[in-house]
């Protein structure tokens, strides 16, 4: 019965255990949504297509020559390129690789409206730094060589390219343009787009 004095001390060091642990965070979920952030490529068929049409325009337009004398053949065959890469962009690539996505839409009234897109999903859904910085070198660079080609047809009197490389300028800002926007404001467009539509679904 003289013992009851350590007991306190027994009592208290559970005590101390707790406290000290308290300031140590152990989160392995952001850990893991890191990792995956950091993987290389979670979408390699969309990171491929999203490079291959505007790749292969480039390369078909500076050596077509090599390979054809018809001049329709091949600009039918870039035109064509440059579609697939608009469509594939807008539609597909863009939503995976970086969760963006601008279209275009008529309401009640025929008015036309653009609409950018930013999705907030969770972290874990979200596109990996390798992808998103292909999706945007690729997005960028692409018309800056349009650009150039443009000039290059220009100066060197090679006029009946002209109507192609403004083409393939027009498709690919077009893209460059929306995920600018989606990046930039979309949430605002949105936001704006809503309200205009609850507005005109209230009855009067």
């Amino acid at each position: 019965r003289g013992s009851p004095g350590p007991t306190p001390l027994t009592g208290s060091s559970p005590q101390a255990l707790v406290d000290d642990t308290e300031d140590v965070s152990l989160d392995f979920g952001n850990e893991e949504e890191l990792a995956l952030r950091k993987a290389k490529i979670r979408h390699p068929l969309a990171t491929f297509f999203h490079l291959f049409f505007r790749v292969s325009a480039i390369i078909t337009y500076l050596f077509c020559d090599w390979f054809s004398n018809s001049f329709v053949a091949c600009f039918v065959t870039i035109l064509l390129l440059l579609s697939f890469d608009f469509w594939s962009v807008k539609n597909v690539t863009g939503r995976l690789l970086v969760g963006l996505r601008w279209w275009n839409q008529i309401d009640e009234d025929g008015k036309s409206h653009w609409v950018f897109e930013a999705k907030k999903v969770p972290t874990i859904a979200v596109s990996t730094e390798a992808e998103a910085r292909i999706f945007w070198l690729g997005l960028i660079i692409c018309p800056v060589i349009w650009t150039v080609f443009f000039f290059s047809s220009l100066f060197s009197l090679k006029l009946k390219w002209l109507a192609l490389v403004i083409a393939g300028i027009s498709l690919q800002t077009a893209n460059l343009y929306g995920y600018m926007h989606c990046k930039l404001g979309g949430s605002k467009g949105i936001s704006r787009v809503a309200s205009r539509f609850l507005v005109t679904d209230v009855p009067k």
